[in-house]
C-alpha cells in the first residue's frame, strides 16, 4: 500500500513537473513567434498593395500588429491565455489573408501556423487542427479558396509534415524528460532510505555504545571476581601448605617416637610390656597411613595449582609394570589372589615420568587386590591400533562398581560405600590423583564395570618415537623428485613443530634438566661452549640461544660484536644453579622432609660427612662428629637428639632453639654438620643460611634441612636477565618485549586496555 501510494505521489509529481517544463517552452516560442506574426501583417500590409483588395490587406495588417501589442501586454499578466491567443490569431489571420485579402500565396504559410498550435497546444490539439485545416483545404471550392490543386496539394502535405516534425521532436523530449524525473525520483527515494538506515545506524551505535559501557563494566567486575577467585585458590594452597606444616610437625613426632620405642626399646633403659608394643606398632601403621594421606591432598593440590613437574626420560614399560606386579603379589598371595600379567614383546619405549605411572600402576593393583575376594586379577598391555597410543588394562573379579555410583569414581575423597572405608581403608584420592597423572602426560583414564563381574580400569599413553639417527635435515631430501608447481592450495593438516632452544650449559647441566622438566613442549638442545651453539643454530633453525653464565655484561658485549650468530635468533643470559632440587636451590646439602625416620636421617647425615670429607679431606672430622639441631620445637629436637643418640655411630649433639642462637654456638663450638628446620620464630632457616654464608669461618659448615615446609614450590633461581638479538630490534619488537616483561615481573595488574603493537610508529 505504501509503494502505491508512493508511485501515485511520484506520477502526480512527475507530471506537473512536465507541465511545468511545457510551459516553460511554450513562453520562450511565444517570444519568438511574436516577432514572427508582426512580420506576418507586414507581408500582407505590402502584398495587398498589388490587389483590388488592398483595403482589406491593410486592415488585416492593422489587426494583426494589434494582436501583437494585446498578446505581448497580456503576457505579462497571464501566459496561458496569451498562448492561446497566439496560436488562434495565428491561424485566423493566415486564413484570413487567404481567403478574404486573397493573397493565395499565404496558403503556403498554413503547414506554419498549424506547427505552432501543435507545439503550443499539445498532441490531441495539435491533430485536429491539422484535421481541419487539411479538410478545409481540401473541400472549399474555387470561390472561397482560390487556389490550384497544387498549391492544395503542397499545403495539405506540409502540415502534416510539419505537424510529424513537430511531434517527433516533443515525444523525445517527454521521454528523456520523463526518464529524467523517474531517475531523480528513484535517488530521492534512495537517499531517503540512506537517511533512515543513517538514523537506523546512529541508533545502533548509540546501543552498541551502552552495551560497550556495560560490558566493560561487566569485564571490571568479571576481573574482580576473577582476582577474588585466584586469591582464593592462593589462599587455599597456602592453607594446604600451612595445614600440612602444622600436621607434619606433630606427626613426625608420632613416628619418630614409636619407631624408636619400636626399633631400640633399650634406650629406654628397661623392657616394654608386648602390650604396650603392640599398640605402638598400631599407632606408628595409622601415622604412617596419615603421613600417606597428607602427601596425597599435597600431590592433589600441586596438581590443581598446575605446579606438578614430571620428570620424564625413555623408558621400557615392561620394567615399570614388572616392578608394579612385584611389590603387590604379597597382598593377592596373601588373599589367595591370582595376578596374570599379558603384554607383548615389541612394545615401544614411552617418553614418560617413570614414578608416576608406577604410582599409578601400584594405585590401580592396589585397589583391585583390596576390593577382590576371589578369582583374581589380569593386566594386559597392548598397542592401540587406531592411535598408536599404549594401552593398559587392570582388570578384576571383585563386586563391580552400580550405574549410579560410576559418576563419582575420579572425585576426590569419595567412596562408594561407607562401609568401604572401614573395610579396605583407604582416602578416596588415589583415581583421582592417578587420572591427573596419566591427563598430564597426554593421555587419557577410564573404566568399564558390571555389578557382580568385576571392573576393568583402563588407561593409555602416547608414544613418543625417538627422532631419526642422522643428524642432517638433507636427510629429507632426494635430488631425483621434480620440481612440480603446485595448482592448488594444499588441504593436509599443518603439523605441529615443537619450539627448539639451544642452550649453552656447562657444567652440570642445571638449565636443561630445569627446561625439560617444566617445558615438556620444547626441544631442548644442550651443548657445551657458544662455538658448538653456533653450528648447531647454522644446522637446524632454532627460535632461541640461551646462555647460562654469571656474567651477563660480558656476554652480551660479545654477543653483540659476534658476526657468526645466525641473524634474527633471539639470545637470552640468565644465571641458574647447578642443582635444581630444592636443597641445592638453598645452597643446602639434604633436604629432608618431615615426618623423617630414624634410617632416613642417619642415612642422610653419613652422606654430608663422606661428602665433606670428599671435598675437603683436611678438615674431617673426628671420631665423633659434632651436630647441630637448629628447631623451635622441643620435642622435635628430642626426637632428632633420640635418634641420633641411638645411633651405631657415635655423635655429638648439639641444640638451639632459633637461628641466632645457632650463630652463636657455632661461633663457639664449630659444628660438623647442621641440622636446621626452615620455619622458626625470631630467625627462619632462609635467614640463618644467609647469615652463615656472609661468614667466611662458617660458610663451608654443610647443612641438612629437616622441614615440614614443602620444597616443591618455586624458589629463586636468577636475580637477572639479558636479552639481545643480531640485527637489532624495531620499535614493534622492543615494545612488545618491554610489555610482556612487564606483564610478568610486575607487581601491579597491567591493564588490558592498551595501544596495539603493530600501530607504533617511530
Amino acid at each position: 500500500m505504501a509503494d502505491t501510494i508512493h508511485s501515485d505521489v511520484a506520477r502526480s509529481s512527475w507530471s506537473s513537473e512536465l507541465r511545468q517544463i511545457l510551459l516553460q517552452l511554450q513562453q520562450e516560442v511565444l517570444l519568438w513567434t511574436l516577432p514572427g506574426l508582426f512580420a506576418f501583417g507586414m507581408c500582407v500590409a505590402a502584398l495587398s498593395t498589388r490587389l483590388p483588395t488592398m483595403d482589406r490587406g491593410l486592415v488585416l495588417a492593422l489587426t494583426t500588429f494589434g494582436l501583437v501589442a494585446g498578446i505581448g501586454a497580456l503576457r505579462r499578466r497571464h501566459d496561458r491565455a496569451a498562448i492561446i491567443i497566439l496560436v488562434a490569431s495565428a491561424l485566423v489571420v493566415n486564413w484570413l489573408a487567404v481567403v478574404w485579402v486573397e493573397i493565395v500565396l499565404m496558403l503556403a504559410l498554413l503547414p506554419l501556423s498549424v506547427g505552432l498550435a501543435m507545439l503550443m497546444w499539445g498532441g490531441a490539439s495539435g491533430w485536429i487542427v491539422a484535421g481541419a485545416c487539411s479538410l478545409a483545404i481540401a473541400i472549399l471550392p474555387q470561390t472561397v479558396l482560390p487556389a490550384t490543386t497544387e498549391l492544395r496539394v503542397v499545403s495539405v502535405v506540409g502540415i502534416w509534415g510539419t505537424v510529424g516534425m513537430v511531434w517527433l521532436v516533443l515525444q523525445p523530449l517527454l521521454t528523456t524528460v520523463r526518464w529524467a524525473w523517474e531517475g531523480y525520483a528513484r535517488e530521492h527515494a534512495l537517499l531517503r532510505g540512506m537517511q533512515d538506515a543513517q538514523l537506523r545506524l546512529t541508533q545502533t551505535l548509540e546501543d552498541l555504545k551502552s552495551a560497550n559501557i556495560q560490558l566493560t563494566r561487566l569485564n571490571q567486575l568479571a576481573d574482580g571476581l576473577r582476582r577474588t577467585a585466584e586469591e582464593a585458590l592462593r589462599a587455599k594452597e597456602q592453607f594446604v601448605a600451612n595445614v600440612s606444616h602444622e600436621l607434619r610437625t606433630p606427626l613426625n613426632m608420632i613416628i619418630g617416637f614409636s619407631e624408636m620405642i619400636l626399633g631400640s626399646p633399650h634406650v629406654y633403659g628397661g623392657p616394654i610390656p608386648s602390650a604396650l608394643l603392640a599398640d605402638l606398632s598400631v599407632i606408628l601403621r595409622n601415622s604412617r597411613h596419615l603421613s600417606d594421606l597428607i602427601d596425597d591432598v599435597l600431590d592433589l593440590s600441586q596438581i590443581e595449582a598446575g605446579r606438578m613437574a614430571l620428570v620424564k626420560e625413555r623408558v621400557n614399560l615392561r620394567e615399570i609394570v614388572e616392578s608394579a606386579t612385584v611389590a603387590v603379589r604379597p597382598l593377592f598371595a596373601s588373599k589367595g589372589l591370582s595376578l596374570d600379567v599379558h603384554m607383548p614383546n615389541d612394545l615401544p619405549t614411552l617418553f614418560c615420568d617413570r614414578t608416576r605411572i608406577r604410582e599409578v600402576l601400584l594405585n590401580l593393583l592396589s585397589n583391585a587386590g583390596r576390593f577382590t575376594e576371589r578369582g583374581g586379577v589380569v593386566v594386559s598391555v597392548k598397542r592401540d591400533e587406531d592411535t598408536g597410543d599404549v594401552v593398559v588394562s587392570v582388570s578384576d573379579t571383585g563386586p563391580g562398581i552400580s550405574d549410579q555410583d560410576k559418576g563419582r569414581v575420579f572425585q576426590p575423597f569419595q567412596q562408594l560405600d561407607s562401609s568401604i572405608r572401614r573395610r579396605y581403608g583407604g582416602s578416596g584420592l588415589g583415581l583421582t590423583i592417578s587420572k591427573s597423572f596419566i591427563e598430564l602426560h597426554g593421555g587419557r583414564m577410564w573404566f568399564e564395570s558390571e555389578p557382580g563381574r568385576g571392573t576393568t580400569f583402563f588407561f593409555s599413553l602416547p608414544v613418543d618415537l625417538p627422532p631419526p639417527a642422522q643428524d642432517s635435515v638433507t636427510r629429507w631430501l632426494n635430488p631425483d623428485w621434480p620440481n612440480l608447481e603446485r595448482t592448488h592450495p594444499s588441504l593436509a593438516p599443518l603439523p605441529v613443530v615443537n619450539p627448539r632452544w639451544v642452550v649453552v650449559d656447562p657444567g652440570s647441566g642445571a638449565l636443561q634438566r630445569l627446561l625439560q622438566r617444566y617445558l615438556g613442549d620444547v626441544e631442548v638442545v644442550a651443548v657445551q661452549d657458544i662455538q658448538a651453539a653456533i653450528k648447531e643454530l647454522a644446522r637446524v633453525p632454532s627460535q632461541m640461544l640461551i646462555i647460562n653464565s654469571m656474567v651477563m655484561d660480558e656476554w652480551l658485549l660479545r654477543l653483540s660484536a659476534d658476526p657468526g650468530l645466525s641473524y634474527g635468533v633471539p639470545v637470552v643470559v640468565c644465571s641458574i644453579p647447578d642443582h635444581t632440587d630444592a636443597a641445592y636451590d638453598l645452597g643446602v646439602s639434604e633436604y629432608l622432609v618431615k615426618p623423617v625416620d630414624q634410617r632416613k636421617l642417619l642415612t642422610a647425615v653419613e652422606q654430608v660427612l663422606h661428602q665433606r670429607a670428599a671435598v675437603n679431606p683436611a678438615d674431617h672430622a673426628g671420631p665423633s662428629p659434632t651436630l647441630l639441631i637448629v628447631d623451635d620445637e622441643p620435642d622435635a629436637r628430642r626426637l632428632f637428639w633420640r635418634m641420633l643418640s641411638s645411633a651405631p655411630h657415635s655423635y655429638r649433639v648439639l641444640t638451639a632453639a632459633d637461628g641466632q642462637h645457632a650463630l652463636e654456638i657455632m661461633r663457639v663450638q664449630r659444628p660438623d654438620v647442621i641440622l636446621l628446620d626452615l620455619v622458626m620464630p625470631n630467625m627462619n632457616g632462609f635467614q640463618f643460611l644467609a647469615m652463615k654464608n656472609a661468614d667466611p669461618d662458617l660458610r663451608t659448615i654443610p647443612v641438612l634441612i629437616i622441614s615440614a615446609r614443602d620444597p616443591a614450590g618455586q624458589v629463586i633461581l636468577s636475580n637477572g636477565i639479558g636479552v639481545t638479538r643480531p640485527g637489532g630490534l624495531s620499535l614493534s619488537q622492543l615494545l612488545a618485549c618491554l610489555q610482556s616483561l612487564s606483564r610478568v615481573l610486575s607487581p601491579l595488574p597491567v591493564s588490558d586496555d592498551r595501544v596495539p603493537i603493530a600501530n607504533a610508529r617511530g
